[in-house]
C-alpha cells in the first residue's frame, strides 16, 4: 500500500463512523421505496447490520452520508462492495465507480477481499473530493 500521501484526503468536515451503520440510511430509504423494498435493497445492507467490513462516513453540517458496504447476497460467487450516498436532500443515491469485487471461490487469489474493500475506500475518498468541489 502506498503513503498516506499518495492517497486523496478526505475533507475534515466528513467524519469517519465505522462502529455501525447510521440510522439515517434506513430511514431515508423507507422514505423513498417503503419498508418492504428498503429491506431488500442491497442484500438488506441497510436493515441488517451485519455484513463487514463497512466504512462510513458523515458530515453533520450537510447531514450527509458516505457508505462503503457489502452489496451482494452473501451467497453469490462474486461479492461487491458498493458505494452508496444520502446528500442532504434525503435521497439515496448508488454511486457508479471501478467494480471492487472478489471471488468467494477463490479468497486467496487476487483481487482478495480486502482489495476489494481498500480499492472501494480509496473511490469513496475520491468522491468526497469531488462532492467537496460542488459545496
Amino acid at each position: 500500500m502506498g503513503s498516506r500521501s499518495d492517497q486523496p484526503l478526505v475533507p475534515a468536515v466528513w467524519q469517519r463512523h465505522d462502529a455501525v451503520i447510521l440510522p439515517l440510511w434506513r430511514e431515508r430509504l423507507c422514505l423513498a421505496m417503503g419498508p418492504i423494498a428498503a429491506g431488500r435493497y442491497a442484500a438488506g445492507l441497510f436493515f441488517e447490520d451485519r455484513r463487514r467490513p463497512i466504512a462510513q462516513w458523515y458530515n453533520p453540517a450537510l447531514n450527509a452520508a458516505l457508505l462503503v458496504g457489502i452489496e451482494t447476497p452473501a451467497e453469490w460467487p462474486v461479492q461487491r462492495f458498493g458505494l452508496f450516498y444520502t446528500p442532504a436532500e434525503g435521497r439515496v443515491v448508488r454511486v457508479h465507480t471501478d467494480l471492487h469485487e472478489w471471488y468467494t471461490r477463490t479468497p486467496r487469489k487476487s483481487p482478495t477481499e480486502e482489495d476489494a474493500f481498500v480499492g472501494a475506500i480509496v473511490s469513496a475518498e475520491s468522491f468526497l473530493q469531488v462532492e467537496m468541489d460542488f459545496i
